[in-house]
């Protein structure tokens, strides 16, 4: 199809939007901004797609009533991003300089001007802080049980975690293992109803509660973890093949330190202002999981991408006087 509705700039000339990441809120966002006219090059990160691309079957994503494939579903908004217009770069950014307008963004050494810019880099994995866990992470340490399941057919793991993640963790795992221990260090679940009774029901998964990993041993691979009670103190060894942890995430905003305001935990912060999904920043915007510590869904994050958007063509509309 041909695009009809957003121009790319020459070389030299500004992009009127570049979008940071290309999980569901970037991607919704540059749906809108093309659709709105408005020139827009996606940064969309080595890998790009966002925490969906390790998800397997997504079943509360509106228009899906069978579920779809998280890496499906990305594939989607990606080609429909397309096809209105935004270009699309697999390239990780470097530094962002927002004292000068246009706005200057690096990525593989091309810098790239832009009248605004939304941040939606999303969230990374928050990996246990325990003795051994960073030596052996892809040596029987993960955290993506939708790619690495298959290397555990026949084998006893465990998951690290109490939450949706952890669960979903845990329910791919039976596909493939003998053997899922669940480790929580807590004595209940935070994940929904729905998803802790199919864990429950599931007559491979067992459930440690008040347990915590205090150390993860192996030399070449993973061997065993060393565990303890925190109720009585006690300690113990489980002897597995896989450890998978689903602990939670951090907002992605290393690069945006003293660029944009963030709050006390890292999250870009959103400024009381006409615009919605404005940050401290005239023209720099924000969506998604990076600054949205509640909600932490795809279906939030392509709804904040919608927002920032067409806060996005309001703001260059006004700019252009």
């Amino acid at each position: 199809m041909q695009n009809i509705f957003a121009a790319k700039p020459k070389e030299g000339e500004s992009w009127d939007v570049v979008v940071v990441g290309s999980g569901p809120a970037g991607l919704a966002a540059a749906v809108y901004t093309t659709r709105g006219a408005a020139s827009t090059l996606i940064l969309g990160g080595t890998p790009w797609g966002g925490q969906l691309m390790l998800t397997t079957t997504v079943d509360n994503y509106p228009g899906f009533p069978e579920g779809i494939q998280g890496p499906d579903l990305m594939a989607a908004m990606r080609k429909q991003a397309l096809r209105f217009g935004a270009e699309f770069l697999e390239v990780n950014l470097d530094s962002i300089d927002v004292d000068k307008k246009p706005f200057e963004l690096v990525a593989s050494g091309k810098t790239y001007l832009a009248k605004s810019v939304i941040i939606a880099t999303g969230a990374k994995t928050l990996w246990l802080d325990a003795p051994g866990v960073n030596s052996l992470i892809g040596r029987g340490v993960s955290s993506c049980a939708p790619c690495d399941a298959p290397f555990f057919k026949d084998k006893k793991v465990a998951v690290v975690g109490g939450g949706d993640s952890a669960m979903e963790e845990a329910l791919v795992l039976t596909k493939y293992a003998t053997e899922v221990a669940i480790i929580h260090r807590r004595d209940e679940f935070k994940a929904s109803v729905a998803m802790q009774q199919k864990v429950k029901d599931n007559p491979k998964i067992k459930i440690l509660w008040n347990t915590e990993v205090v150390e993860v041993v192996g030399s070449q691979k993973l061997e065993k973890v060393k565990l303890k009670n925190s109720k009585d103190n006690t300690t113990s060894e489980l002897v597995i093949d896989g450890l998978f942890i689903a602990i939670g995430h951090k907002p992605d905003t290393d690069l945006f330190k003293e660029k944009v305001e963030l709050d006390e935990r890292g999250f870009v912060k959103r400024v009381q202002d006409k615009y919605h999904t404005a940050t401290n920043v005239s023209g720099v915007f924000v969506s998604g999981d990076v600054h949205d510590h509640r909600y932490k869904q795809a279906v939030t994050a392509a709804g904040f991408g919608c927002m920032a958007g067409m806060d996005v063509l309001a703001y260059l509309e006004e700019s252009r006087g």
